[in-house]
């Protein structure tokens, strides 16, 4: 479930907590194109140099075309299932292909999006890609939307804080025994809320957070949301180190 504000998503997750991404955009999309063209001019000319430097006269055979050609065609539709959604152009860009849904895309999706490449941005030079988009509101052109896919940005950097545990001091106190009802999957969807709710000012979806997480725990605390979520998180790296 999912609903667009401006140049963001609203993504409802499992725990019926709403979190936003932010859509990648149209230059960012452009220009991920362009770098991902580059790698492929880089290849040609690695196969035309190794052809030169061999005296290879395999320019007239089939295989010469297939080696070249083959990985160019299959690029997009390998490197999102095998990088998550990411071509090279997109990791450098830091953007990935998400499921509408909030759940990470399928070989099906990629493979939607592969085929219909053909009409987004091969025969049109990219012009029916770029109306799609403007016009979808969801950042999707026609290969998205038969998908139910869209490209977003990623966090510009990633460190210790962005993984399930946070890095606790020495000397810490367990505030929250409670946490050892708490899964990694569940810390993992705290923080994930947390940062990008914090990053729009969501309070609403931190409260909404704050009040499942209490429940599942079996407690009750006075602690501001935030707070309150943000130990829970360093609680339970404590207590994950800990064990």
């Amino acid at each position: 479930m999912c609903c667009i504000i401006m140049d963001n998503i609203k993504i409802q997750t499992s725990q019926n907590v709403d979190i936003e991404y932010e859509l990648a955009s149209v230059g960012d999309r452009i220009l991920a194109t362009l770098l991902d063209y580059v790698f492929f001019i880089a290849y040609g000319l690695l196969i035309l140099l190794t052809v030169s430097i061999t005296k290879s006269r395999i320019f007239d055979s089939i295989a010469f075309w297939v080696i070249i050609l083959l990985p160019v065609l299959l690029y997009d539709l390998v490197c999102e299932t095998f990088l998550q959604g990411k071509s090279f152009g997109k990791m450098i860009l830091k953007i990935k292909v998400v499921k509408l849904d909030g759940t990470q895309a399928t070989f099906g999706a990629y493979l939607l999006r592969w085929l219909l490449r053909i009409i987004d941005t091969r025969i049109f030079s990219g012009g029916v890609a770029l109306i799609a988009i403007i016009l979808n509101g969801k950042g999707q052109r026609i290969g998205d939307m038969a998908a139910g896919t869209t490209v977003i940005k990623l966090k510009h950097k990633v460190t210790i804080n962005d993984t399930i545990l946070n890095k606790v001091i020495p000397d810490y106190t367990l505030v929250f025994p409670e946490v050892s009802r708490l899964t990694d999957t569940d810390i993992a969807i705290i923080k994930e809320v947390m940062l990008v709710s914090l990053r729009t000012n969501n309070q609403e979806a931190i409260e909404k957070l704050a009040i499942k997480t209490k429940t599942a725990m079996g407690i009750t605390t006075n602690l501001p949301h935030t707070q309150f979520l943000a130990t829970v998180v360093n609680d339970y790296s404590f207590y994950s180190f800990d064990k």
